[in-house]
């Protein structure tokens, strides 16, 4: 199905499809519910998963796989029975309103078009939800206790991935300033710890963050060629230089800042490292 006949095909259905997006551990799947329920969204896709309410269609989690290459291709539905039961799953529901949670723009449009759907029409930023205290809070929590949420009560988690779940928590809104269209409710959230961040923490080789580099490369622009990774460690995690070799005549489809952002954003995510930084030398070939 090409771009236009697939835009067309889910116009005609009226299925809208939104996306949150924000850095690794700043509190997205915390606060996807919210951003549901205030649009009348049915349905959210959320690190390899399709949610409904307090239900998991179908899928699997990124946050059950054992490292971080799996993980990445886990929870771009790189995995053919995944994509399968996933679009199966979504033609058999009814629905209007779809909202994808990535960690860029990108990554919600590839998740789009791996599951043959049209591409978002609005995506909101973290930064627009949450307060700078609140990210803040979310990724000192991830980065020191290798925490993770999953929007979806405890007891739908346990049946499949006993292993990785840590707590569950609910959530209760009093205020109806901030939160008008969910005073007085609650609900259920799990708190889940992945094998990739039950290690305390992680110390890797420059070999070990060279051939994450490479995937996640691979996965943004396969014509990218990774020829060094330069590892600094720092007090706080590690800072990158990525030298890249790319043809003469191919056009990187994005800004470095934002491969940057992709590479840095990526490794945190599933690596469970911190990265300080990300340095980007580009060596022409012909």
């Amino acid at each position: 199905m090409n771009r236009i006949f697939r835009y067309a095909f889910w116009k005609l259905k009226g299925v809208k499809v939104y996306a949150l997006v924000g850095r690794s551990g700043t509190g997205k799947s915390f606060r996807s519910k919210l951003v549901a329920e205030k649009h009348n969204i049915e349905l959210i896709i959320d690190d390899g998963l399709l949610i409904k309410g307090d239900r998991i269609l179908a899928g699997k989690s990124a946050k059950r796989e054992q490292n971080f290459l799996t993980a990445v291709r886990t929870a771009l539905f790189d995995d053919d029975e995944q994509q399968r039961e996933t679009i199966t799953a979504l033609q058999k529901e009814k629905y209007h309103r779809l909202l994808i949670v990535g960690t860029s723009e990108r990554m919600v449009h590839k998740i789009a078009a791996r599951l043959k759907l049209p591409e978002p029409e609005r995506i909101f930023k973290i930064e627009d939800i949450a307060s700078k205290e609140e990210i803040e809070t979310a990724m000192r929590i991830r980065y020191s206790e290798g925490k993770h949420v999953i929007p979806v009560p405890s007891i739908e988690i346990t049946r499949t991935y006993p292993q990785i779940v840590y707590d569950s928590m609910r959530v209760f809104f009093k205020n109806k300033a901030r939160f008008p269209w969910k005073k007085g409710r609650m609900y259920e959230k799990t708190i889940v710890r992945p094998e990739f961040s039950k290690h305390g923490k992680i110390t890797m080789s420059e070999a070990a963050l060279t051939q994450m580099v490479i995937h996640c490369l691979d996965e943004f622009d396969n014509m990218i060629k990774v020829k060094k990774v330069v590892v600094k460690v720092e007090t706080d995690g590690y800072n990158l230089t990525v030298k890249l070799r790319v043809p003469i005549k191919h056009q990187i489809s994005s800004t470095l800042a934002e491969l940057q952002e992709y590479i840095a954003d990526s490794l945190e995510r599933y690596g469970g490292i911190f990265v300080t930084g990300v340095n980007i030398e580009i060596e022409e070939w012909a």
